[in-house]
């Protein structure tokens, strides 16, 4: 491990300090939702700060015939990338602290010290991590999924209506398909609105969820980030947006304090959103 993490200098031995690793990453993992459909870049190491978030120009394809191009413009757009903007990579950390006393008695009594802190810190930092990628952080700059500028919307109808949830997801599909975007397409809902999908759909004998799954080829999931009248549909891939991660969840020791020992949960990321016309909120009338 890195010196800057300073695990030599905690009071604990290997096996403890595997069995903290497997339960940070475990509690995280079994949270976490974004990154279980967007692209994961890196990790590139704690000193890379900053990542850079290119501007692709548009442009559409040109008709030839024996008179030339037919572009207005009397010549072919190219598309390119046009620029380049900087984004920074927040530190997500969330303290925890281990008793000494609890570690003196699992030493005496042969049994695994107490570990519920660091469950707790990694579910924190699960937390806002897939907020960070859903929501954003306005105060900071970042947007997020349900932010972005430049995505499509369409409106949420009544789920409370069998077959409107089907019909909701493939608008939003064929809005990212009619703009250039295809799949796979992964699909997110509030947890109220995946609940809706779990039922027969009238007339076909399938639930609902499995009817969107034959469109979500990137996977239908549920994310508490959402509001309750919340989903979102996506087009997949790196050219589209990723998840650049300079350092991953790990834990480093901060050192004694009054005799007990104090840990950090600790990550560094950010969502870069390339072409936001391939993401596609499901929203409210009238929000």
């Amino acid at each position: 491990m890195s010196d800057y993490l300073m695990r030599d200098d905690a009071p604990l031995s290997d096996e403890e300090w595997a069995r903290l690793d497997e339960l940070v990453v475990g509690a995280a993992r079994k949270l976490l939702v974004g990154r279980r459909f967007i692209h994961l870049t890196g990790p590139l190491g704690i000193g890379v700060q900053t990542v850079p978030l290119p501007t692709v120009s548009g442009g559409e394809a040109c008709l030839h015939d024996e008179e030339g191009c037919a572009c207005e413009a009397g010549e072919c757009e190219v598309i390119q990338v046009t620029g380049h903007r900087f984004l920074s990579l927040p530190l997500i950390h969330q303290d925890f602290r281990l008793s000494w006393r609890d570690i003196e008695a699992s030493r005496r009594m042969g049994w695994p010290p107490e570990m519920g802190p660091a469950a707790a810190a990694s579910a924190a930092c699960a937390r806002a991590e897939d907020g960070l990628i859903f929501s954003g952080h306005s105060e900071h700059g970042y947007q997020g999924l349900l932010n972005a500028e430049g995505r499509h919307t369409v409106p949420l109808g009544d789920w409370g209506e069998p077959g409107q949830a089907f019909a909701d997801i493939v608008a939003a599909t064929e809005a990212l398909v009619a703009d250039g975007f295809y799949e796979p397409f992964a699909v997110v809902l509030s947890p109220a609105l995946y609940a809706r999908t779990q039922r027969i759909a009238r007339g076909i004998g399938r639930l609902e969820s499995k009817l969107i799954k034959d469109v979500a080829e990137g996977g239908l999931f549920r994310s508490p980030m959402l509001d309750e009248n919340q989903g979102l549909v996506v087009a997949q891939g790196v050219h589209n947006l990723d998840l650049v991660v300079a350092q991953d969840l790990v834990t480093a020791y901060l050192g004694p304090e009054n005799m007990d020992h104090h840990f950090r949960v600790l990550e560094s990321l950010v969502l870069r959103i390339k072409r936001p016309g391939a993401i596609c909120t499901l929203e409210k009338k009238g929000k």
